[in-house]
């Protein structure tokens, strides 16, 4: 069996290691507030872009990776995943909707596709999800 110590610091590692994701998502959410505006305003950032299309499939499976640690964590502890369930139900609403905006994003194609929208929105859905996610993980430390 694992040593509980080293459950206890692996959790914190994995708290701070989500926290550091949300705000990586937070930072890909602006580069895409960014893009948005710019495409609207006719003035297309091409920089900005080139860096939310190299980075959003990176975070997309750092945000996943973190899920599977967290779960990893909870039943190497426990024997089970549903110890904590508003949290495993979170994190798992939390990793589809990464991976749907991460395949959504795959259908955008030129300035008037329709799928901007429904990517815009799955993003802002990660964002409240992990903010939720955030808070219940600090409940749980706590």
């Amino acid at each position: 069996m694992i040593d509980k110590e080293l459950i206890a610091n692996l959790r914190l590692v994995h708290g701070s290691y989500n926290a550091m994701m949300m705000f990586l998502f937070i930072y890909q959410g602006w580069l895409g507030l960014k893009i948005r505006r710019g495409r609207t305003s006719g003035n297309p950032q091409f920089a900005t872009m080139k860096r939310h299309r190299k980075s959003g499939p990176v975070f997309a499976i750092m945000g996943v990776t973190g899920f599977l640690a967290g779960a990893t964590l909870i039943y190497l502890d426990y024997g089970r995943l549903l110890k904590y369930p508003p949290h495993f139900i979170t994190g798992l609403a939390v990793v589809f909707s990464i991976t749907t905006a991460f395949l959504i994003s795959r259908k955008i194609k030129g300035t008037d596709s329709a799928w901007r929208t429904p990517h815009f929105r799955r993003g802002l859905l990660v964002l409240c999800l992990y903010l939720i996610q955030v808070f219940l993980g600090i409940g749980i430390l706590f």
